[in-house]
C-alpha cells in the first residue's frame, strides 16, 4: 500500500513538473517600439507630405478669413464716429459673424486634420500589426508588447521582435 502511495505521489510530482515546465516554454513575451516601426515604415515620407499640403491649404484659408476680420475691424475703427446706428450693428454683427466662422473653421478644421492622418495612417498601422502578429506566431510568442515609456513598469528582459518585423516589412534601416 505505501508502495503503491509513492509511485502515485511521485507520477503526481511529474506530472506537475511537467505541466510547470510547459507553462513556462508557452508563455513567451516580446516588446517593439510601434511607434517607432510606422516611422521607419516605406511610404511615411509621403504621408508627411500630403499632410504639410493639407496644413497649408487649410492655413491660407484661415489667413484669408483672419485677414478679411482685420480689414472690417479696422474700417469699423476708422469710421465708427461718423456711422449712423443701424450701420454701426450692422458692422458690428457682421465682425461678430465673421469671428464665429473663423471659430467653427478652426474647430472643423482640427477634426479634419485629424481625420486625414487616419485616413493616410490606418493602412500602415495595419499592416504593422499584421507584421507583428506574423512574427508573434512564427517565432512561438504569447504576448508582443509596446515598449513605449511608462507602457511597461516592469519587464524582465523579453525579446525586441524590431528586426523581425521590419524583415517582414521589407525596412532595411
Amino acid at each position: 500500500m505505501m508502495k503503491n502511495l509513492l509511485k502515485v505521489l511521485a507520477i503526481v510530482v511529474l506530472i506537475a513538473v511537467a505541466a510547470t515546465t510547459q507553462a513556462q516554454k508557452a508563455t513567451k513575451i516580446g516588446h517593439i517600439d510601434f511607434g517607432k516601426l510606422l516611422e521607419q515604415m516605406p511610404g511615411q515620407d509621403t504621408v508627411k507630405v500630403v499632410m504639410e499640403k493639407y496644413v497649408q491649404s487649410l492655413q491660407g484659408e484661415l489667413q484669408t478669413m483672419q485677414q478679411e476680420l482685420e480689414m472690417k475691424g479696422a474700417d469699423y475703427q476708422k469710421n465708427a464716429a461718423t456711422m449712423s446706428n443701424i450701420i454701426k450693428a450692422t458692422k458690428e454683427k457682421e465682425i461678430t459673424d465673421l469671428q464665429g466662422r473663423i471659430e467653427a473653421f478652426q474647430q472643423s478644421a482640427q477634426k479634419e486634420l485629424s481625420d486625414k492622418q487616419t485616413e493616410l495612417i490606418t493602412p500602415f498601422v495595419n499592416k504593422a500589426k499584421q507584421a507583428i502578429k506574423d512574427v508573434a506566431k512564427e517565432g512561438g510568442f504569447s504576448y508582443i508588447l509596446n515598449s513605449v515609456e511608462d507602457l511597461v513598469l516592469y519587464s524582465e528582459g523579453g525579446e525586441d521582435i524590431a528586426p523581425l518585423a521590419k524583415k517582414k516589412l521589407g525596412i532595411t534601416q
